[in-house]
């Protein structure tokens, strides 16, 4: 066929390539059957277990994105260790029988944290991203070049598993500049990337016009209506073998959504049509995970902004937890008419705890922590979260304010994404990116006022034209039409707490934490539920289980029993609004389906 390119191969070894209707694995037909299951969404304690429920329900593909944000978390300080060691979750993916697809980016999307991309990136005022843009291929190379000795000895041409990478994803969806893609392409070849690259898109003219290159495999996404998108693909690829790189059979959730859910049957005659037309297919996703930490993205195009809840359960076939549901079942059964399944029976849900009640006897007050928590700057104007070289979490500007003053707007310039105002130390109302129609005034007496405005960096966006999305305040602070300057500015990533000196008392003013002790013999997984809390972060001996919102639709955290210890275990809650109850609770079972009330 024309529109193929021609790999270098090692004589002598597997092979992994494609003629005009399939895909040949050492010489013999190769139906790609692939879920998609993100390593830096699952504990590496759990990776075997995952991979295992993955080859039982008949897939015989791994294929996961790589999070360059977790890889370089700042400039020049790479990480490929532990629950990142990447080459291990491929090897043990080909010790279960598995294959595997990998797509590096640089730019992933998946509701992640800035589709990926680090967030150091920002700190050039004149940033342009997925394009090319010197300073940021400049980056993306160094990326590139840590990453890809990783990968390179795990190819089929090697005698490893991965059997093909794509370039970038779903680019047609952001930008054409077919320059960009090339230098992506060519940056894998010269690196020693030997299997077959592909690119994904969805299956529009401009989606595929934009971020297809001639000779490359094209494949599409969708979540139905698959023959129409073949009949498109065809459009643009006459010839290869059929493929859907990301099978929609599930969906995510934002905050303030109801929970996404879409029916076994639904999605089981979706899976059987595309299965039917002889294509291959990856399901997105086959296990979903969580969004640990501050990692949830965010959508803001052509709505207002939304920020993406903890869970990524996806309402996928294998569950947040791990265990199979009956899209699991009804996958299973569509996969075994065309595939023989493998003589592993179906898994059984793993144990799970419910530990009741837990008391949250202690608190320290976000003002009384500061010392603890930041280094103050200084600065003529509230400047950005990134020009401040932080990365995630919160920001606290503090200035103040003549008077006196009659009641007057306060205006914040460049919002992103939430804040909450206080005036001499009084809560007075939040302001939100997501409800720009929303104001505050408020008067000041003769001897002044201290303004502070502590916001909270809710997740970059992750897909489309409003990728470079910078937090904190960007612009200014105004009152009435007055710019207010000289800012105290104190940086709150929050990635360490353990300077926080927690007393034996309750407060109930400001943004507070909260910590209290849970008892574990043997631990199982959990799901944290807290009830009468409004919103903030949660952290397990340390490790941040994701952000809480009372708005729903999460009502139960996931918590996997790698993450306690046996005797005592720390819980500590940042909580930003207050509550009266002071209380937390562990339950055996999760609810993600109903807003709370």
């Amino acid at each position: 066929m024309d529109d193929t390119e021609s790999p270098p191969v090692n004589q002598g070894m597997p092979t992994f390539t494609y003629d005009n209707h399939r895909f040949v694995l050492n010489d013999q037909p190769f139906h790609i059957l692939a879920g998609a299951m993100h390593y830096f969404r699952v504990l590496p304690e759990y990776w075997d277990d995952r991979l295992h429920k993955m080859r039982a329900m008949g897939l015989n593909t791994l294929e996961t994105y790589v999070a360059w944000n977790l890889h370089e978390p700042q400039l020049g300080a790479f990480d490929f260790d532990a629950g990142l060691d990447l080459a291990a979750y491929i090897q043990k993916a080909a010790a279960h029988g598995l294959y595997a697809i990998v797509r590096p980016g640089p730019y992933i999307c998946s509701e992640w944290e800035f589709g990926g991309l680090p967030a150091w990136l920002l700190r050039e005022p004149d940033m342009r991203l997925r394009c090319m843009h010197r300073p940021y291929l400049d980056a993306v190379d160094r990326y590139f070049d840590a990453l890809i000795p990783q990968l390179a000895p795990l190819q089929v041409t090697h005698g490893g598993p991965i059997i093909a990478m794509q370039i970038e994803n779903e680019y047609g969806s952001y930008g054409n500049d077919k320059a960009y893609l090339r230098y992506l392409k060519d940056g894998l070849r010269t690196r020693g990337v030997q299997v077959p690259l592909f690119t994904s898109d969805g299956p529009t003219d401009e989606m595929l016009q934009g971020g297809t290159l001639p000779h490359i495999l094209k494949t599409v996404n969708l979540g139905s209506r698959a023959e129409t998108a073949f009949a498109k693909l065809r459009e643009y690829q006459p010839g290869g073998p059929l493929m859907c790189a990301e099978f929609w059979n599930g969906w995510f959730d934002h905050w303030g959504e109801e929970h996404h859910t879409r029916s076994p049957e639904d999605a089981a005659e979706t899976l059987a049509e595309i299965l039917a037309a002889g294509a291959s297919v990856s399901l997105y996703m086959f296990h979903g995970g969580t969004n640990w930490g501050f990692m949830n993205g965010a959508n803001s195009y052509p709505g207002p902004y939304q920020a993406t809840i903890t869970s990524y359960d996806y309402d996928a076939p294998l569950n947040e937890a791990g265990d199979p549901t009956p899209k699991y079942l009804a996958f299973r059964d569509v996969i075994g008419q065309y595939d023989p399944l493998p003589d592993l029976p179906v898994p059984a849900p793993s144990p799970k705890m419910a530990l009741g009640s837990v008391a949250l006897s202690e608190s320290v007050n976000l003002i009384d922590a500061l010392d603890h928590l930041a280094t103050p700057v200084q600065r003529p104007a509230p400047t950005s979260m990134e020009s401040l070289g932080q990365n995630y979490g919160f920001v606290l500007y503090r200035t103040h304010i003549s008077g006196p003053r009659p009641e007057t707007e306060l205006t914040i310039r460049g919002l992103r994404d939430r804040a909450q105002v206080f005036i001499n130390d009084s809560f007075i109302g939040v302001l939100e990116r997501e409800c720009p129609e929303k104001s505050l005034s408020f008067a000041v007496l003769p001897d002044g006022a201290k303004l502070e405005i502590l916001v909270e960096n809710m997740g970059r966006v992750n897909y489309g034209p409003e990728l470079l999305d910078r937090k904190g305040i960007t612009e200014g602070v105004l009152l009435g039409q007055q710019y207010l300057f000289g800012w105290t500015i104190f940086p709150l990533p929050l990635d360490d707490l353990s300077g926080l000196n927690f007393a034996h008392s309750l407060t109930k003013d400001g943004p507070t934490f909260f910590r209290g002790i849970v008892n574990v013999k043997q631990a199982c997984d959990t799901f944290l539920a807290l009830p009468g809390w409004t919103k903030g972060v949660c952290w397990l001996n340390g490790f941040n289980l994701g952000r809480y919102w009372q708005r729903g639709p999460q009502k139960t955290f996931y918590v996997p029993a790698p993450l306690f210890q046996e005797g005592e275990n720390e819980i500590v809650l940042f909580e930003l609004h207050g509550t009266e109850r002071h209380v937390v609770e562990f339950h055996d079972h999760p609810d993600l389906a109903n807003l709370w009330r």
